[in-house]
């Protein structure tokens, strides 16, 4: 059994690495860095405004990484930065030339997830997506046990 863990750890890592790129790649293609490819993936997908803390919570990025994304996506016309109702954060939202970017560049993206979540056997995606949320609680689990995090 232990021999097939590590078999099949060693297959997970690959392929998350595989998927790693594939997504790195998408970015690059955009013309973006990885997290302004998030955050505008983000806004499109979930289709409301966040604060800058919400995306950084979201993405699960260091504020200081998520920051120079906006300025940069912000002064490249992408983004607005509003003031929200306690006035301490703003929100961030696109603009009408991310809408445009999104739609030309990122919208690709969930397109082709969706597609292949679609080719999939719905008992093997659901399996999939099960399997994934099991193995994240598990060795978030192990990580805080043995004090990896």
């Amino acid at each position: 059994m232990e021999r097939d863990a590590k078999r099949m750890l060693l297959e997970y890592n690959k392929e998350t690495k595989r998927l790693d790129d594939l997504y790195r790649c998408a970015a690059k293609q955009c013309g973006i860095s990885e997290c302004a490819f998030w955050i505008l993936y983000t806004l499109r997908a979930e289709e409301r405004q966040f604060t800058q803390a919400e995306i950084c919570e979201f993405l699960i990025e260091p504020k200081q990484t998520v920051h120079s994304a906006l300025k940069k996506l912000e002064a490249e016309g992408y983004l607005a930065r509003t003031s929200s109702a306690d006035l301490r954060s703003k929100h961030v939202a696109l603009t009408e030339k991310g809408e445009q970017f999104a739609r030309t560049w990122i919208d690709r993206v969930p397109e082709a997830e969706t597609a292949a979540l679609g080719a999939m056997p719905e008992e093997e995606c659901a399996a999939f997506v099960r399997g994934l949320h099991l193995f994240c609680r598990l060795l978030e689990e192990g990580f805080r046990e043995n004090g990896a995090i």
